[in-house]
């Protein structure tokens, strides 16, 4: 019975290992390119949505937005970018509702440690340049054809 429950514990050790492996492999959630069909590529969406409004008074002009654009965002994400005019609300720390315009940046990418810091870069320089509170970042897995 002892040897019927080490080979069992043996296999189960071995089923778990193998499931595991794979885990790092993609991150929870996303799509494989077996999964995308032929000719598609699994990629991430990230949107940024960037609020216009500075606590401190004032609101990002379309000089600095661009100049932000163009130095910091540009930059990290050179192959290509989207920029959507949109207005939102949400409720600030303070717990009032804040309405503003915003800038909606999508970004397509491979999901690389790479992009992941270069988007973080791009929300805290954003932060700290325009005193904002915070920058919302939506992710999804795509499919995606070129």
């Amino acid at each position: 019975m002892t040897s019927v429950s080490s080979r069992a514990r043996s296999v189960a050790s071995a089923f778990m290992i193998g499931a595991l492996a794979g885990c790092g492999a993609l991150p929870p959630g996303a799509i494989s390119d077996k999964s995308c069909g032929p000719g598609f590529d699994a990629f991430e969406r990230d949107t940024l949505f960037f609020g216009r409004a500075i606590p401190a008074g004032g609101q990002v002009s379309d000089a600095q937005w661009a100049g932000f654009l163009d130095a910091t965002v540009t930059p990290a994400f050179p192959q290509g970018l989207t920029v959507l005019d949109a207005v939102g609300q949400w409720r600030g720390a303070s717990g009032g509702v804040v309405r503003e315009p915003l800038k909606l940046v999508v970004l397509l990418h491979p999901r690389t440690a790479k992009d992941d810091a270069a988007i973080a870069n791009i929300i805290d320089t954003y932060r700290k340049n325009f005193g904002q509170e915070a920058v919302l970042q939506e992710r999804q897995s795509v499919c995606v054809r070129f």
